[in-house]
């Protein structure tokens, strides 16, 4: 008994130690080396393997063509947009291991970095070193959402595979950059923020502020306004009724995602029949993941 304040001592001290690691790209853009024309060129050919991100070669071969685009261009936000969404859709949907999932949000995290530091007044916030990105990203507008959302969501995902202490670490940051995305553009990718937000809600634990009323609510309001896109029915599967432990809300979510036509809405097609794969995935872990 006496050893049990020992030990106690010792796993605070540990998780003190974790929650001071963030993640640990900067806020820089990325150095110009690349020609106009060399960049222009990668650029067209990375907008057409773009279209085939479904597949793992074609997706990886778009991003090295964005990358080559972004060193000629380091201001254009379409292509850095593009580094950030795929490499977190890399990550999220093609690779299976989770030192490659780490690798890959890890880059998309660092090329969103690059992208919100285009924005000068936020750059100029955080290099003053009396504001940190929660406070700072008020000065972010409309043209910075896309890198935003994206950055975000990279960031929670490579968080909470890394462990509770980068999630406590970094979970401020991704907070403040899904709250200005729900200030600036609360529709955007198909009601991104709702979906977010009503995951957090059910993931979260009970001593932290979980709501399931507040989760299914705001799914519910996502599903409502685009339910083209399957991914949140999947996050109402996944969170919502895995804690609710409620199996019937469950299997007829994704049941009806892998009853969707993923090609109904040509521009997410991809992303659709990822989430069709979850959905199987889920479907398959069921008696793991309820009690009965």
């Amino acid at each position: 008994m006496r050893l049990l304040p020992v030990l106690l001592a010792s796993l605070l001290a540990s998780l003190l130690i974790a929650c001071s690691t963030k993640q640990k790209a900067t806020y820089s853009m990325v150095e110009a080396t690349g020609s106009a024309d060399a960049g222009a060129a990668a650029l067209a050919e990375a907008d057409a393997l773009w279209e085939q991100r479904g597949d793992k070669a074609q997706l990886q071969a778009a991003l090295a063509k964005y990358e080559i685009a972004a060193k000629s261009d380091p201001k254009n936000r379409h292509v850095l947009g593009r580094l950030v969404r795929g490499w977190y859709f890399l990550g999220d949907t093609q690779e299976t291991e989770d030192a490659a999932k780490l690798a890959a949000w890890d880059t998309s995290i660092s090329w969103g970095k690059a992208c919100l530091a285009v924005n000068a007044e936020f750059t100029a916030l955080l290099e003053k070193g009396d504001e940190k990105e929660a406070t700072a990203v008020r000065v972010l507008t409309e043209d910075d959402v896309p890198c935003l959302y994206w950055t975000s969501t990279a960031l929670g995902k490579w968080a909470k595979l890394s462990g509770l202490g980068k999630t406590l670490a970094n979970l401020p940051t991704v907070k403040a950059y899904m709250t200005r995305v729900s200030e600036l553009t609360p529709t955007y990718f198909h009601s991104g923020p709702d979906r977010y937000w009503g995951a957090y809600y059910a993931a979260i634990p009970s001593f932290s502020g979980q709501d399931l009323g507040k989760s299914k609510t705001h799914l519910e309001k996502a599903i409502a306004a685009n339910p083209e896109y399957l991914g949140t029915t999947v996050i109402l599967a996944e969170f919502w009724a895995v804690k609710s432990q409620d199996k019937a809300t469950f299997e007829s979510a994704l049941n009806q995602v892998l009853a969707a036509n993923p090609d109904t809405t040509p521009e997410i097609a991809a992303e659709n029949r990822a989430e069709q794969a979850k959905a199987r995935r889920l479907l398959s872990q069921q008696s793991e993941l309820f009690a009965n």
